[in-house]
């Protein structure tokens, strides 16, 4: 099965046993790409909160929860960045 450049710039193309290309628009990859960018910011922000958390001698749990969310935002970025980029196998 060939697919087209178009097709794998435009949106994420998923293996053929499944035979489902989802074409995305390009407001749906800005609008990604804009929340993929928020996102980045929030986890650098957590990062310096948990590190100035630290060096003042915060409660250890307090420290625990920051980075529970520091990590789950890195999984969102995950994801957004699966949606962007197609996954093929060159």
């Amino acid at each position: 099965m060939r697919v087209s450049a178009r097709v794998l710039r435009a949106g994420r193309y998923s293996a053929p046993e499944t035979r489902q290309i989802v074409i995305m628009s390009e407001q749906e990859q800005a609008e990604i790409r804009r929340e993929f960018a928020r996102l980045k910011q929030d986890h650098a922000d957590f990062d310096a909160a948990i590190n100035a958390m630290i060096a003042s001698g915060c409660d250890p749990l307090q420290i625990q929860r920051m980075k529970k969310k520091k990590l789950a935002l890195k999984d969102r970025l995950q994801q957004l960045e699966d949606r962007i980029i197609p996954d093929i196998i060159a």
